[in-house]
């Protein structure tokens, strides 16, 4: 216990997460997500179109519900757009950083030595696209810990294999 130390540290000095270069989703990520919310709200306004159909009594209400269903759409896309534009990852040398949000952005900083497994995924609309998501797992947990959408798929399957190679390296 003698060569016990416990210096402080000049946090000032530490490196900066937020210098650093994040590569954008892909432009035909922004598609999937438009095609997406299209299918949701033809859903929703198919459904309501059924509830006015079969329930006259809600009928003299259509003009108010078709008002909160356009404004509600609007709202959802604006919010989406912004939601895209926000995402962005990188791969440093010892971790792998993921940012996020709307009003407030959130950036998920995970080293490589904390990676269990990692998972590629394409949806149907996805792979229309070309596109893939890494899903990276961490231990201790069921889901994923970063989800990173709207990535080209050979990038994906590049980043993949890096990060098992990661892994590889610390068994």
């Amino acid at each position: 216990m003698e060569n016990f130390t416990n210096v402080t540290i000049d946090t000032t000095q530490l490196p900066k997460f937020e210098e650093v270069e994040f590569s954008i989703l892909h432009p035909n990520y922004w598609k999937v997500t438009l095609i997406t919310l299209s299918v949701f709200f033809l859903i929703i306004g198919i459904g309501v179109g059924f509830l006015f159909y079969f329930n006259e009594e809600i009928a003299p209400y259509i003009s108010q519900i078709g008002i909160i269903y356009v404004v509600l759409l609007l709202l959802v896309l604006f919010f989406s757009r912004m939601s895209f534009k926000k995402k962005g990852f990188a791969f440093r040398t010892h971790d792998v950083l993921f940012r996020h949000g709307i009003i407030a952005t959130n950036t998920l900083v995970i080293p490589y030595n904390r990676v269990q497994h990692v998972a590629l995924h394409e949806g149907l609309i996805s792979r229309f696209f070309g596109l893939a998501k890494i899903e990276i797992f961490t231990a201790g947990g069921s889901s994923s810990d970063i989800e990173i959408p709207g990535i080209a798929k050979e990038q994906a399957e590049n980043i993949k294999q890096l990060l098992m190679g990661k892994i590889q390296k610390q068994l």
